[in-house]
Formats: C-alpha cells, structure tokens, sequence
C-alpha cells in the first residue's frame, strides 16, 4: 500500500486510535484498585477530620495505613433512607452523597458513621450533608456527640467554586470551623439547628456562630445545608440515643 495513498493514512490512523485506545483501557483497569484505595483513603481522611479532638489525633496528618487501621477499630457504618431507617441496601463507605442529591428526595440514602475513641470510650455521629454555596456546592461532615442535645464536636467543610479568601474559608479558616464545637443542636428537646449569623453570634448562645466577613451568600448557604442536611438524621440518631 501507498504510504501517501488516502487509504494507508486512514489504516495508519484506525491502527493507532485501536492501540492507544486498548494501552489506556488496560491502564485505567490496571489502575483502577489504586485509585478505588486512594479515594477511599481521602474520604476517610475527610470523615475524621470533623472530628475536633485533637489529643487524640489530626487525621490530615496521619499516614492512609493509620487512618485505614483507625476506621476499621473505631469506626462502624450504617445507612439511612430517607425516612431515617436503616437499610442494607448498600454500605455506608459506598454512598456518594453528589449522586444522592440527583435522586428525588425520597429515594436518597445517607451514611452515617460512628466513632468510638479509644480513649474515653465515647461514641460521636459523623454525617454527611450538602448544599449551595454563591458559586457551586458546598458540603460538609459534622461530628456530634452522642448526648442528649445532640453536641456538636466538630466540623469539616468542602466547595467547589467559592472565592479565595471568602466563601472558600468555609474550608480554609481552622478558626471558624472550630467555632462550631460545642454547639448544640436540641433546644429543650426540639431540633433546633445551627446559624451561622451575620453581623456576630451571640456570645452567650449554643445555637449560633459568627458568618465569614464578605461572605454572606456562602454562610446563609451553610446555614439551609444545615438546617435541612442533617435534619434527616435526627431521628435515626433519637432512636441510638444513649
């Protein structure tokens, strides 16, 4: 065949997209168990850093093997319908809160993930809640003591397109994401969720925390991520209330 014929360059051109596309098949497949262990790894990284008990640990800290070992000791999962009872549909690690969110909300599951410290033997809830920032989605984990007005013990914060130096310091600000522990989400036995309050939070109140200067549309977004995230779970959780 003509090496300058119209037909050699199109055999030419079919044989190597052929060749590339079976090298990035086998790549994608032979890869596939790692990038499954290393996102699996980064999301449990992400669950225990809600947890604001820093004499235990630092999860952003710690090596995937600890943070592998302490999930597989301390932490167990279950999974809720949306109507706050459990099912063994699917586990608890598998649950991809961004497709959930596509579902019509009835049929949507939420993970929920138990922590036990080694140390104190006291249990916290971490869950998984997302919503709308000013740009894209915002999400979050929360991790609440396992007492009767449901304590909060710590956050984590995640988004997808918020400004630097703004709406980004939902995840950024180690400060204000600490303000959060020890808020309460019970009020005299009525779920009563967290506000994150432009113009300052009452300095006397366990339902309130500072907004993030600048950034109001963010902060009102965490505040209706929320108040309608993880008043899913708050049933769930009466029903495993020590």
């Amino acid at each position: 065949m003509d090496r300058n014929s119209t037909q050699y360059v199109l055999f030419f051109t079919m044989t190597m997209t052929v060749v590339v596309a079976v090298v990035l098949a086998g790549m994608y497949s032979s890869l596939k168990s790692i990038h499954t262990t290393n996102e699996r790894n980064y999301n449990k990284k992400q669950i225990l850093s809600s947890l604001n008990i820093a004499e235990e640990f630092k999860a952003e800290s710690m090596a995937d093997g600890a943070v592998a070992t302490m999930f597989s000791d301390q932490v167990t999962g279950v999974v809720i319908d949306a109507e706050s009872k459990v099912t063994d549909a699917r586990e608890a690690q598998d649950i991809d809160m961004e497709k959930e969110e596509k579902k019509p909300e009835a049929d949507r599951l939420y993970p929920v993930f138990k922590y036990t410290s080694a140390k104190t033997n006291k249990e916290y809830f971490i869950l998984s809640v997302r919503g709308n920032g000013l740009w894209d989605k915002i999400w979050g984990w929360i991790a609440i003591e396992n007492d009767a007005d449901r304590t909060i013990a710590g956050a984590a914060f995640g988004h997808k397109g918020e400004t630097p130096g703004l709406g980004a310091e939902i995840k950024d600000n180690t400060s204000w994401k600490n303000m959060f522990a020890g808020e309460k989400l019970y009020k005299k036995g009525e779920y009563s969720p967290v506000i994150v309050k432009k113009g300052g939070a009452d300095p006397t109140s366990k339902y309130e925390v500072d907004a993030i200067s600048g950034a109001t549309v963010t902060c009102d977004g965490v505040t209706k991520m929320l108040e309608k995230g993880l008043a899913v779970y708050m049933p769930y959780l009466d029903s495993v209330k020590k």
